[in-house]
């Protein structure tokens, strides 16, 4: 079975002003989002599925969604507020979406195989895909534990000069098996030069440069929804009465492999990445993807 790609584009972009999934990168005003589903394509995935928003699904199908119905399978699902397991409420005053398992979870109604999750706004590159795909076609069957992957990128090449950003932070072993992962928050570098971070208790930490962290570029079988209903579950009853408390997907997969219930192999990859989070990150993007169509990795315009 061919994978799916799993995009979450649920977010408005608010640190950027606008939805900048639909904003335009390419030469030609391709968009992030073309990218990634042409280098999927390429890589052999069968279907995509946008986890977005309901208030702007209609405008999300016309301007981006259909652009790829004629040459990939195209579904949608909706990160809703109010999906949650039963005997659990959205506490009185809470606005903000549950985090990216959440929205991972929305999709549990349209991916029936594997499947690869990237972020909407994330450029990761054509080798990433191929590295990837590769990953689906070496997975076999047998019981035990689940078999999991991700993309992984040097820290320091994943930094913003216009302000912090949120990464998830990877020690691996000799066998690149990820033994641990920490979602770390408002990660900026420092007037000395040292990159500095937020756990999720608060307390702040130095990061090494060449860490490798998380994209959110993840390789997923049909059995992480079921692993991500228990964990969902069991962090709405210690975190759900919280505002701004959000369920993330390192922290899941974290929570796997302390369990041994799921490894997961940190895949290498030669391409670069880069994104969008504030509105003085497009430039750069720009000229990196100008810079890839001059070299031939992309056609231009892109088809």
């Amino acid at each position: 079975m061919k994978p799916t790609l799993l995009v979450l584009a649920a977010g408005m972009g608010s640190r950027y002003g606008g939805l900048k999934q639909m904003d335009p990168m390419g030469p030609n005003g391709e968009t992030v989002l073309d990218y990634s589903v042409f280098d999927a394509i390429r890589a052999g995935f069968g279907k995509v599925v946008f986890v977005i928003r309901e208030d702007f699904a209609e405008a999300f199908k016309e301007g981006v969604g259909a652009r790829f119905a004629d040459r990939i399978e195209v579904d949608y699902a909706f990160q809703k507020l109010d999906d949650l397991p039963e005997g659990f409420s959205i506490p009185e005053g809470r606005e903000k979406p549950w985090g990216t398992a959440h929205a991972v979870r929305a999709a549990r109604h349209v991916i029936d195989g594997p499947f690869a999750v990237v972020n909407a706004d994330d450029f990761y590159g054509a080798d990433a895909y191929q590295v990837i795909a590769r990953w689906f076609e070496s997975l076999g069957g047998g019981s035990g534990k689940s078999h999991y992957s991700m993309v992984g990128y040097p820290l320091k090449n994943t930094l913003s000069d216009h302000g912090s950003v949120n990464r998830g932070i990877c020690a691996t072993g000799d066998d690149q098996l990820l033994a641990d992962v920490e979602e770390v928050v408002d990660i900026a570098r420092g007037d000395d030069g040292q990159v500095r971070g937020t756990r999720l208790d608060g307390s702040v930490t130095e990061i090494p440069e060449g860490s490798p962290v998380s994209m959110n570029f993840w390789g997923f079988t049909r059995e992480f929804f079921h692993q991500i209903e228990t964990h969902f579950t069991e962090f709405l009853r210690e975190k759900g009465g919280e505002m701004k408390s959000e369920c993330y997907i390192p922290t899941v997969v974290d929570d796997l492999i302390r369990k041994d219930e799921a490894d997961c192999v940190v895949l290498d990859t030669s391409a670069n990445w880069f994104g969008v989070t504030y509105p003085d990150d497009k430039p750069h993007v720009v000229e990196s993807i100008a810079a890839l169509v001059k070299e031939g990795v992309y056609p231009s315009p892109l088809s």
